[in-house]
């Protein structure tokens, strides 16, 4: 786990020995489960460390940029008992990496795919993670249901649609006042400026993208950071399928 190490200590974000025995019970965890159930395309061990545990923890770095600039008005403090929700988690990416190094986050993870939800259920209690919740259902549809509902403090999702969809299965969750923030790629821009119209219609504020460096990854990655400041109009999310085949643009 040196590659971890030294690169969350790159990032700021010193880790105990205590956290990383338990990133590596969930890199080890993970490649097993991968040999059965197709949970992400990284198959490599050193590779799961950068590309999943080191790109999560980079929301951190994003969390303290948007804190800085608001003067605390964000209430975004990674000690602070925020509640947070991690749409289309899939194998617990960004969510889970980020509660292991922060204890009072209240965390749901939302996972359409039974098979890694199932997996999810299984990393938290391996984990002993209190205060994560899984829950297997569509954004689509978890999206209306009140106890969710424009609930969340911060909303966060990683490699799950380009930004024009994504905004309309994360901002139906975020309070008003609340944060979207998304890990993307070089994409990045060219996302942000396809999707005004789906952030005027659904409630949300581009504040900016910000830039994040993953040490031992040559790529682009940015951070999208957008704020709700608006309520999301009920007709949002539209019903399954429909915000993939037509974004909002």
């Amino acid at each position: 786990m040196q590659r971890l190490a030294d690169g969350a200590r790159q990032l700021g974000i010193p880790l105990s020995p205590s956290i990383l025995r338990a990133f590596q019970t969930y890199r080890d965890e993970l490649l097993a489960w991968n040999q059965r159930f197709n949970l992400t395309a990284v198959r490599e061990a050193e590779q799961v460390e950068i590309r999943l545990f080191l790109d999560s923890l980079t929301c951190l770095l994003a969390l303290r940029e948007i804190e800085k600039e608001q003067k605390g008005k964000a209430a975004l403090s990674p000690n602070a008992p925020l509640r947070a929700i991690d749409v289309g988690s899939g194998a617990g990416f960004p969510g889970v990496p980020l509660r292991l190094v922060w204890p009072s986050l209240r965390l749901t993870l939302l996972e359409a795919t039974g098979k890694k939800a199932h997996f999810l259920e299984h990393i938290v209690a391996q984990l002993g993670l209190s205060g994560v919740t899984v829950v297997n259902g569509r954004a689509e549809e978890v999206g209306h249901d009140p106890v969710h509902r424009e609930a969340y403090d911060l909303v966060l999702a990683r490699a799950v649609a380009e930004l024009p969809e994504l905004l309309e299965y994360t901002l139906p969750f975020a309070r008003r006042g609340g944060w979207v923030l998304a890990p993307k790629g070089s994409a990045a821009p060219a996302e942000a400026l396809a999707s005004e119209v789906a952030l005027s219609r659904l409630g949300g504020r581009l504040h900016r993208l910000i830039p994040v460096e993953v040490p031992g990854l040559a790529e682009t990655r940015y951070i999208v950071a957008v704020e709700k400041v608006a309520a999301t109009p009920r007709e949002y999310p539209r019903r399954p399928g429909v915000p993939h085949k037509h974004p909002l643009r």
